[in-house]
């Protein structure tokens, strides 16, 4: 079929990085099948709904999203996947709009393809042009599931227990996404630590990146999501390569001893605090960004002080705070100690001041320096075209040029702009 006369297909997602992995996954399925894919919502002929139920909130932006789907894509074929309908269950989501809803496991990013294009790709709804949007970062899934027992998470009982992906089929999805155009990959999983321990024999991540190191040549390679535990020596060697970037997810969620053992968590304040002195001991200026919760049941004022205080002993790049929301089938949801409404807005208020605080004091001690970008997208700032892109330590950047289309350019980082600095060509600025 000619490029010029694919139907459209639109994938919207919600939620976490996991989620835009399997979106990629399924965009490359209905590409096959005939479609064009786009990422906005549009008249498309057909409309895959990613979802998420991670909070109440998520819940509440999934049912917006598929009922908007609905109200403005009569005619279109509707598929809702991701977490939403594990936690409503399939009838409630199919009387929003759905047509087809997918299992979160069991090939459900390949059953969406099949209901998709199994009657054939319809012919209306046609594209008038070449896509234009640029893939310049692309999302892959190492592994999904989880085997903890978090007091708070739902996640376990909407994505199951942990199963990875052999190295193999990780390193040529990398392949193929490279092929396409990608100069960055994201490694991801639901525990993305966890990779390979349900293997026999087991293997762990160390093994995982050393087979991308050796499988692929990309030019920038990024783990998204790890906990404490997972920060070992053996981890951390090969991040001298330079296509691994100095960027470390590592969640938090607590900085109170007391609130994490509540929580369920399997490590410390003190394991913590350790894995963040690896990191920075053994990547020169690396970002670490985090995720907290704010109001947990039980959380004391001395228990969120705490939290305040390690943020600011750990110098986060970026912090994700998350208002603590109770999730029916978890044992947080069930404790008699739940706080007030107001008592985790005002705690959440205060997380996210000094969240801001901590990520500008990160970009500012960033400034005068020239670090490589990744020039990702234009868009408008007060009116001006602009180009947006992400430095390897993952500091946004927003500079004024012409041809930076997904290339890595060194870039002199300037004053704070938004979530990010202001850039300017290396020779410029220099003292």
């Amino acid at each position: 079929m000619p490029a010029m006369a694919r139907p459209i297909a639109a994938v919207l997602t919600l939620g976490c990085k996991l989620n835009l992995a399997d979106s990629e996954e399924v965009a490359r399925g209905l590409r096959r099948a005939g479609y064009s894919v786009v990422d906005h919502l549009c008249d498309a002929a057909a409309v895959v709904v990613n979802t998420c139920s991670v909070t109440h909130v998520a819940d509440q932006k999934s049912r917006r999203l598929i009922r908007s789907v609905r109200r403005a894509c009569p005619e279109a074929k509707v598929a809702v996947m991701g977490c939403f309908p594990a936690t409503v269950g399939p009838e409630s989501v199919r009387t929003l709009g759905a047509d087809f809803v997918a299992p979160t496991r069991d090939g459900g990013r390949d059953a969406v393809v099949a209901f998709l294009s199994g009657s054939g790709v319809p012919t209306g709804r046609q594209e008038t042009g070449p896509s234009t949007r640029l893939h310049t970062r692309a999302f892959v899934r190492a592994q999904e599931g989880c085997n903890d027992v978090c007091a708070f998470c739902i996640v376990p009982r909407t994505r199951g227990l942990e199963v990875s992906r052999p190295a193999q089929e990780v390193v040529a999805e990398v392949q193929e996404a490279v092929a396409g155009g990608a100069r960055e990959v994201v490694i991801t999983g639901t525990q993305l630590g966890a990779w390979g321990r349900d293997f026999l024999p087991p293997s762990s991540p160390p093994a995982l990146i050393a087979a991308l190191l050796a499988g692929i040549d990309v030019s920038r390679i990024r783990f998204s999501s790890l906990q404490p535990q997972d920060i070992t020596p053996e981890l951390l060697a090969p991040w001298d390569d330079p296509r691994l970037m100095p960027h470390f997810h590592l969640a938090l969620q607590s900085g109170s001893e007391r609130t994490l053992r509540a929580m369920r968590r399997r490590y410390g304040v003190n394991d913590f605090r350790g894995a963040a002195e690896r990191i920075g001991a053994a990547v020169p200026e690396v970002a670490i960004t985090t995720d907290v919760i704010a109001g947990f049941p039980g959380e004391t004022d001395d228990d969120f002080e705490e939290t305040l205080a390690l943020c600011r002993e750990v110098g986060f790049a970026r912090i994700h705070a998350f208002p603590y929301s109770a999730r029916s089938h978890t044992a947080a949801a069930r404790m008699g100690t739940q706080l007030p409404p107001a008592v985790i807005r005002e705690r959440m208020s205060r997380l996210l001041l000094l969240g801001t605080e901590l990520s500008e004091q990160f970009r500012r001690r960033a400034a005068g320096s020239v670090r490589p970008v990744l020039w990702e997208e234009e868009r408008s700032i007060d009116g001006a075209r602009v180009w947006m892109g992400h430095t390897d330590n993952y500091i946004p950047v927003y500079m004024q040029g012409e041809g930076l289309a997904n290339r890595i350019l060194p870039v002199r980082l300037g004053a704070l702009l938004r979530d990010g600095v202001v850039g300017s060509p290396p020779g410029e600025g220099a003292q």
